[in-house]
């Protein structure tokens, strides 16, 4: 980065924005119908992926390049800082409307479909208790997810993954490499290890719990909820994995290595998200 470049740098046109936009396109369209079982769907949504890692390849690699060139200044710095505060308030909105959902269902909806006009009226048998089956049953009887022993243990990767990403931003600000490749290497160990705790736990619900998205309101923002988590984890590890490999070629300076802020930024996000899932999803 030039610190006292005179100028604001403006890149050139370019074809990835388009084809990121096409790429969601036929992730919505995949998606919506795969759910519907329409046949090409699955084509759809994988097509998708295909466009979208092509065009996250060939970006990442443009902005490095631009980056490593020397063509961003103190000014650009602050640019990029500004967008990722941006973004990842974005995603807490993102999450708040899901945790809202669970809040309306659990505190709102559910003592109003069980107040004395309702009882009468609509639905004589049904009880307003959390989780709920329906009224006369109309959905399968359920085991819901305790905190032990899955969540905890996730709960214990995350937290010690956040320890060791600081460490590594700190062996970076020392100017240490090799330790800071080492502690990202543990954070995306860490973070691969709690994908694969979450698989077993969904594996888990579906098999031996009965617990499904199909299980209600229960199931719906249970799996919405963890499963978005999970997904957020995956695009983390992504992120420190590549900044373990620009570390590896010396890309980073104890002066300027914003690339790692703004990951190190997602991924303790990520923990603080995963702890309120663990308080209002698994315990209360």
């Amino acid at each position: 980065m030039r610190a006292n470049a005179p100028y604001y740098f403006v890149p050139a046109l370019s074809r990835w924005p388009a084809l990121a936009a096409l790429a969601m396109f036929f992730f919505v369209l995949g998606a919506s119908n795969w759910v519907n079982d329409v046949s090409w769907a699955p084509y759809a949504f994988a097509l998708s992926l295909l466009i979208l890692f092509s065009v996250l390849i060939g970006w990442f690699r443009h902005v490095i390049g631009e980056s490593e060139g020397g063509q961003y200044s103190a000014n650009v710095d602050t640019s990029f800082r500004w967008s990722m505060g941006w973004f990842i308030f974005s995603e807490v909105m993102f999450f708040a409307a899901f945790f809202g959902a669970l809040f309306y269902a659990r505190e709102i909806a559910m003592p109003w479909l069980g107040d004395l006009n309702n009882k009468t009226f609509l639905w004589p048998d049904f009880t307003a208790a959390w989780p709920n089956t329906g009224p006369a049953g109309t959905i399968e009887k359920f085991e819901t997810m305790g905190p032990w022993p899955i969540p905890t243990i996730n709960t214990a990767l995350l937290l010690t993954s956040g320890l060791t990403l600081t460490y590594a931003h700190h062996a970076l600000i020392a100017n240490h490499r090799p330790k800071v490749i080492l502690g990202l290497a543990v954070t995306v160990l860490l973070g691969v290890l709690f994908l694969i705790c979450q698989a077993y736990e969904y594996h888990h619900a579906y098999t031996e719990l009965n617990l499904k998205l199909t299980s209600g309101i229960f199931g719906s923002t249970f799996f919405m909820l963890t499963g978005f988590h999970g997904f957020h984890v995956t695009i983390g590890a992504i992120m420190l994995f590549c900044i373990m490999l620009r570390c590896i070629k010396g890309h980073f300076k104890p002066d300027s290595h914003f690339a790692f802020e703004a990951a190190a930024w997602y991924w303790h996000f990520v923990d603080v998200v995963w702890l309120g899932l663990y308080i209002v999803v698994y315990w209360l």
